[in-house]
């Protein structure tokens, strides 16, 4: 296989390429199945363990989830701005191992868990102490926030190794593939674990996978790519707008001389937002008491000027906050779905064989499985069949906003079928006369099965917009904005698990959809709900893909990328 290793930088230390690939992949395949292990199956050990009510433990859940997808961007402003990902990926290693130590503790010592319920009557069961919730949640945030300072961070660590998008997209794919597959073998092997031998045991299987991901991490170390850190990106886009501001009365110039310009960056300011220009043009009282821009102090820079290239960086942030925003409503139903099905799952048949049971925390794995293999099929199929018709330029798949589109339809077609299993679930829990108090309620004389068309479809969706959203962030964000490109995603997905707690109060308190038995409920019309927010989120993600131009688009450096692994090319891929 051949090798390619980044161009020298001031800002790398010369080596990458994809001799880091293995380690890069195998600390995400170790880390991601600890993080499985414990978060897939929270709600039922919530429910089972600690005697919560199901739709307390969903809101947990959805929480926990938030945190994990929402954090990263802190992870990544830490990263971008002082330690690098190298740094913030070991650190937050140690702080998921100490998380799930905790969460071990918790399962195997009887006094950090409130007596067994023997009835299923919840409101009889004995609530968790002071202590019990102090010691759980204190766990659950340790190993939250270390999952959130590397689940992301790995992706740019992962794409800093090499120099042109091609490779970069291609490990993208392999980033978003392994993530998934990983989740897979959590979801099913960890779970199985969980539900069939002790808590115990699953959670010790997850500290193990998560010393096996830091230790494969720290080995490769002497083969990567390390981006330093120049200090923090965000305090020069915050100054752009502070020296515009105070600059607002000056009059612009057309002239590129006119505007301070850093090395290597000669571009003329665009019109885009142009009172912010205002911030890199030339002054006489900055050039007399500083001299050249390239003789100015850092301290006289970060108060009285800015160059063009700071400038178009906030301008190019700017410009991708309206596309950014409907990934919020894109992935709210996703979150809701995600939840709400495990208690679906719950209130069914889960009974493949006479011998096999499957887990309810497990049914989200159907929308790993069908990712994974729509990733598959498009990359080694579909993309090339497309790349090859005779009106499309030869190596040019769908553009990374068309494939967000198409993941955009897919997650309402999954709304739509969910709310019709829905309502023929809850007309086989009238017909039997099923109802429950408690652990959502009990179960109905149909399969769990029945479920997994609407998640299949999710997962489809998810293979087409997450994997394209990843690899347009980072396309489009600034150069020293990389972390932060990644944890943008992240971001979205991790405030979407807010909302949906949101919309589960709100669809709670002012309908009764969503009582604690789910049988005695009408969680169909939450689906639709959640279909029609998804259909305006897609009219509104239309408008705005429509109004975008890429900024940062390399074929020529992707012509002449190394070749790729076997088995996922990239997206971009079409060159011999």
């Amino acid at each position: 296989m051949d090798t390619e290793a980044p161009p020298p930088s001031d800002r790398r230390r010369r080596q990458g390429g994809w001799i880091t690939f293995p380690f890069i992949i195998g600390t995400m395949a170790f880390l991601t199945l600890s993080a499985g292990g414990w978060i897939n199956n929270l709600i039922v050990y919530l429910i089972q363990e600690f005697n919560m009510k199901s739709i307390s433990a969903a809101k947990i859940f959805n929480f926990v989830n938030g945190s994990v997808t929402m954090l990263p961007i802190v992870g990544a402003v830490v990263a971008d701005s002082f330690f690098g990902c190298f740094s913030v990926i070991w650190f937050s290693s140690i702080l998921s191992l100490l998380g799930v130590v905790v969460m071990v503790l918790t399962a195997a010592v009887k006094k950090l868990q409130p007596p067994t319920c023997e009835t299923i009557r919840s409101n009889l069961c004995i609530q968790p102490t002071g202590l019990q919730y102090a010691v759980l949640y204190f766990g659950l945030s340790l190993a939250s926030l270390g999952t959130a300072g590397t689940r992301f961070t790995i992706a740019t660590i992962g794409a800093d190794q090499f120099a042109a998008q091609k490779s970069q997209g291609i490990f993208f794919n392999w980033y978003i593939f392994t993530m998934y597959v990983a989740t897979v073998i959590s979801s099913t092997g960890i779970v199985y674990v969980e539900d069939n031998a002790s808590w115990t045991l699953g959670f010790s299987l997850c500290a193990a996978a998560n010393i096996l991901g830091l230790a494969v991490f720290l080995s490769g170390i002497r083969f990567y790519s390390l981006v330093t850190p120049r200090g923090s990106p965000y305090t020069s886009l915050a100054r752009v707008i502070v020296v515009a501001v105070r600059r607002r009365r000056m009059i612009l110039s057309p002239k590129s001389e006119d505007y301070y310009h850093e090395e290597n960056y000669a571009s003329n300011p665009t019109p885009f937002f142009s009172f912010l220009n205002r911030a890199a043009l030339r002054t006489e009282e900055v050039d007399t008491d500083c001299g050249s821009a390239t003789e100015k102090s850092k301290s006289t820079k970060k108060s009285k000027w800015c160059t063009v290239r700071e400038v178009e960086d906030l301008k190019r942030v700017i410009k991708l906050v309206p596309l950014w925003s409907t990934g919020l409503l894109l992935c709210t139903p996703l979150a809701i779905q995600l939840s709400l099905s495990i208690i679906q799952a719950l209130t069914m048949d889960r009974q493949l064989t006479s011998h096999f049971k499957v887990p309810s925390g497990s049914m989200p794995v159907f929308i790993l499985i069908s990712t994974s293999f729509t990733i598959l099929v498009l990359d080694r199929f579909l993309f090339p069949f497309w790349s090859k018709l005779p009106t499309r330029r030869r190596g040019q798949p769908p553009s990374l906003l068309r494939r967000v589109g198409v993941g955009h339809a897919f997650t309402i077609i999954s709304m739509a079928i969910s709310a019709i299993v829905e309502s023929k679930r809850l007309q086989s829990a009238a017909a039997g006369n099923k109802s429950g108090v408690g652990g959502g309620g009990a179960v109905v004389p149909m399969s769990a099965m029945w479920l997994v068309p609407q998640l299949a479809a999710a997962g489809a969706g998810e293979a087409l917009h997450f994997p394209a959203q990843i690899a347009l962030y980072y396309q489009e964000f600034p150069e020293s904005m990389k972390s932060t490109a990644t944890a943008a995603v992240a971001m979205f997905i991790g405030i979407a698990f807010y909302m949906s707690n949101g919309v589960i109060d709100l669809v709670g308190k002012a309908t009764g959809w969503l009582p604690d038995d789910i049988n005695e409920g009408r969680l169909d019309y939450v689906y639709w709900l959640c279909c029609v927010l998804g259909g305006l989120n897609f009219v509104y993600f239309l408008v705005c893909a429509s109004l975008y131009e890429y900024q940062n688009i390399d074929e020529s450096a992707a012509a002449a990328e190394a070749a790729p692994p076997p088995v996922i090319k990239a997206a971009d891929d079409g060159v011999d």
